[in-house]
C-alpha cells in the first residue's frame, strides 16, 4: 500500500525545516555577537593597558625620577643652610662687632 500523501504533512515538514534553519541562525547570530561583545570589551581593557605601558609609564617613571631628585636635592639644601646658619652664628659669637645692629 503505498503512503498517502497529506498537504498537511507536508506544510508541517516545511514549517519544520523553515524552524529549524531559523533557530540554527539565531544560535549562530548569538555566538557572534557574543564574541563580538567579548572582543569589543577586552579591546576596551587591553588597548588603554597597552598605550599606557608603551607610552605613559616611561613618562611616568622620568616624572617620579626627577620629582625624587628635586626633594633629594631640597633636602641636600635645607642641611647646607642649617649647617651655614650654625657657622654664621658660631661666627657671630666669636666676633661680637660682626652681629648686625638693632
Amino acid at each position: 500500500m503505498p503512503p498517502i500523501h497529506n498537504p498537511t504533512q507536508d506544510e508541517i515538514l516545511r514549517l519544520m525545516k523553515e524552524n529549524n534553519k531559523m533557530l540554527h541562525a539565531m544560535r549562530r547570530n548569538a555566538f557572534l555577537g557574543g564574541l563580538v561583545r567579548i572582543l569589543v570589551w577586552a579591546a576596551f581593557v587591553i588597548i588603554p593597558a597597552w598605550l599606557y605601558l608603551q607610552y605613559l609609564a616611561p613618562i611616568v617613571q622620568q616624572l617620579t625620577t626627577t620629582v625624587n631628585q628635586a626633594q633629594t636635592t631640597g633636602a641636600k639644601a635645607q642641611v647646607q643652610m642649617a649647617e651655614w646658619q650654625k657657622t654664621l652664628l658660631d661666627l657671630e659669637a666669636k666676633i661680637p662687632g660682626l652681629s648686625p645692629k638693632k
